[in-house]
């Protein structure tokens, strides 16, 4: 095998117009300090890149590298995950409207009109995503702290009802107990303006906001939210039945989105640690 492989040696050395000692030469020689940083860069990387399930693209990565005091330029960390195939589940995503039609109620859009919240517990909005399971759909309702973009609370059913999106406020409201003014702000579903969810507003003392009609973008951190958990979790991913993808959304939410998860709106903290930085 060795014979073979000096004889392969010495063709391409004449092909390419080289020395066979120049080779060996070349071949023996340590590698340089710059590729040695690169190999220990890349283990890192790597690590983190799989400690987020994948889901880290070279910017978040960068992060949590400066975060552990580690100094390396941005366009460096791009192209080793793209020498070593490494790319974060960024995917497009688009929002199904299966047959529903919007209710139009009464309301007014107060976002529009309010400076940014301060703190938390001022601001909490509200919706609703189809999630397609076995050629089933099933209905995610959720709850999110604008200020932190925190999801207070969540609700998984195979049917949209008022029972749903009331289910997610209430998990919300066993974590917090807001004072009354707080504004909640969702679309103009039946779910979220019929009488029954108006009443829960009203008893906990909340304003509520409504997007304009047929502008989504009104909730724009809530669709923000949806497109990372399809792009990051569902997309590509088989759930065998509801339990299964029940439990994959408890983890990717409450141990990954609100713990974990860099957020550039938010100075690339998690939701939680800006809550606690925030004080």
């Amino acid at each position: 095998m060795q014979r073979y492989r000096e004889l392969g040696v010495s063709r391409l050395c004449r092909w390419l117009d080289i020395s066979t000692s120049g080779f060996y030469a070349w071949e023996k020689r340590e590698a340089s300090n710059r590729v040695k940083e690169d190999r220990q860069l890349m283990e890192k990387i790597t690590r983190i890149f799989w400690h987020s399930q994948g889901r880290y693209g070279s910017p978040r990565v960068h992060q949590v590298l400066q975060s552990l005091g580690i100094r390396v330029g941005r366009k460096r960390v791009e192209r080793l995950m793209r020498e070593s195939e490494l790319k974060g589940r960024v995917v497009r995503v688009t929002r199904r409207q299966p047959g529903l039609k919007r209710f139009k109620g009464r309301g007014v859009n107060l976002l529009k009109k309010l400076d940014a919240p301060t703190q938390i517990n001022l601001v909490w909005v509200g919706d609703v995503t189809y999630l397609k399971l076995n050629g089933q759909w099933q209905y995610l309702a959720t709850v999110m702290d604008y200020y932190s973009r925190r999801i207070l609370g969540w609700s998984l059913s195979s049917t949209r009802t008022t029972a749903l999106t009331k289910a997610a406020l209430g998990y919300a409201l066993k974590k917090r107990q807001p004072a009354p003014g707080l504004i909640f702000h969702t679309d103009r579903g039946i779910e979220y303006t019929g009488g029954e969810f108006q009443k829960m507003l009203h008893n906990n003392g909340f304003r509520h906001s409504v997007n304009r009609p047929g502008k989504c973008t009104d909730n724009a951190r809530m669709e923000s939210f949806f497109h990372s958990l399809k792009a990051e979790l569902i997309r590509g991913t088989h759930f065998g039945n509801a339990k299964a993808l029940r439990r994959s959304l408890s983890d990717y939410i409450n141990k990954f989105y609100n713990a974990v998860r860099l957020h550039s709106s938010l100075e690339y903290l998690s939701p939680m640690k800006y809550e606690q930085q925030s004080g």
